[in-house]
C-alpha cells in the first residue's frame, strides 16, 4: 500500500500553552482531496497552519511522503511540495499581476499559460497591481500564485469566503478543474459545505478540536442529520 502524501498521527497542537487540536489523525493520498468542515472555531485553520509548521506540537507528528517533518520549518515544508492559501490571501499589493505570479515561480505543470488558462480574469489584469484587484480576483491570484510554486498538496483556507455568488461559481468549478481534471492533491477548509463536498473525495469534520466524524464526501453530502448536528448551518449551492 503506498504511502499517503500527507498524514497527521495524533497530533496535538495550538499556540503557546493553549491546546486547539487534540489527537488528530487523518490521511491524504497522492491526488487525494479532503475537506475539513465545522463550526467557526473548532480548529480548522490550525490544522492548516500545523501542516506548514507554524503551530507548537506537543504531541504526535506530521508525516510528508513518509518522512517525519514535524521539526522542519515552514519555508521547507513549501519547498519541499507544500503549498499553502492563506484566509487572508496574502498576495503582494504592489506587485502587477504577473509579478505576484512570477515572483515565487517554479518549473513544473503550472506556469503563466496555464494558471491564465484556469483563471482567464488574471490574464485580462495581468498588468495590474494587487490592490487593484476586486476581492474575487485577489482569490484568484493567491490560488494561482501558489500553483506557480508546483505543489505536491495543495492546502486552502476558506477560499469561498465573503465572494459573490457569481465569484464563488466561478472559483468552485476552476478548483473542480485543479481537482478532477489536473489531480491536484488537496485539503479544503471551507464553510460553504455542499460545494465542499462535491469538490472533494473524503471529508472531516472537527468539533472541539478533534474529528467527530469521518466519510466519503459523497456520503457525508447526503447525511443531512450529522451535517445538521455536526455543523448547523449548511449552504445549498452548486459549483
Amino acid at each position: 500500500m503506498a504511502e499517503p502524501l500527507l498524514a497527521f498521527d495524533q497530533v496535538r497542537a495550538g499556540y503557546g500553552a493553549a491546546v486547539v487540536l487534540d489527537g488528530i489523525s487523518l490521511e491524504v493520498p497522492e491526488h487525494g482531496s479532503l475537506a475539513v468542515l465545522g463550526r467557526n472555531g473548532v480548529g480548522k485553520s490550525t490544522l492548516l497552519l500545523t501542516a506548514m509548521g507554524f503551530t507548537k506540537m506537543a504531541r504526535g507528528s506530521v508525516r510528508w511522503r513518509g518522512q517525519n517533518i514535524s521539526a522542519w520549518p515552514p519555508h521547507r515544508r513549501a519547498h519541499d511540495g507544500l503549498g499553502w492559501v492563506a484566509q487572508e490571501r496574502e498576495i503582494f499589493p504592489s506587485l502587477t499581476v504577473e509579478e505576484n505570479l512570477t515572483v515565487a515561480s517554479r518549473p513544473g505543470r503550472w506556469e503563466l499559460k496555464s494558471v491564465y488558462d484556469l483563471f482567464p480574469r488574471l490574464a485580462e489584469r495581468r498588468g495590474n497591481m494587487g490592490n487593484h484587484l476586486s476581492g474575487g480576483e485577489q482569490q484568484m491570484l493567491a490560488i494561482a500564485r501558489a500553483l506557480m510554486t508546483n505543489p505536491a498538496l495543495l492546502l486552502l483556507d476558506e477560499p469561498l469566503e465573503g465572494l459573490a455568488p457569481i465569484i464563488v461559481e466561478e472559483l468552485g468549478g476552476a478548483i473542480r478543474r485543479m481537482v478532477v481534471d489536473e489531480g491536484t492533491a488537496m485539503v479544503l477548509v471551507e464553510q460553504h459545505t455542499t460545494i465542499a463536498l462535491a469538490l472533494t473525495d473524503q471529508a472531516v469534520v472537527i468539533e472541539r478540536g478533534a474529528i467527530a466524524h469521518r466519510a466519503p464526501s459523497a456520503e457525508l453530502a447526503k447525511d443531512q442529520a450529522t451535517l445538521d448536528r455536526l455543523i448547523g448551518l449548511t449552504v445549498v449551492e452548486g459549483v
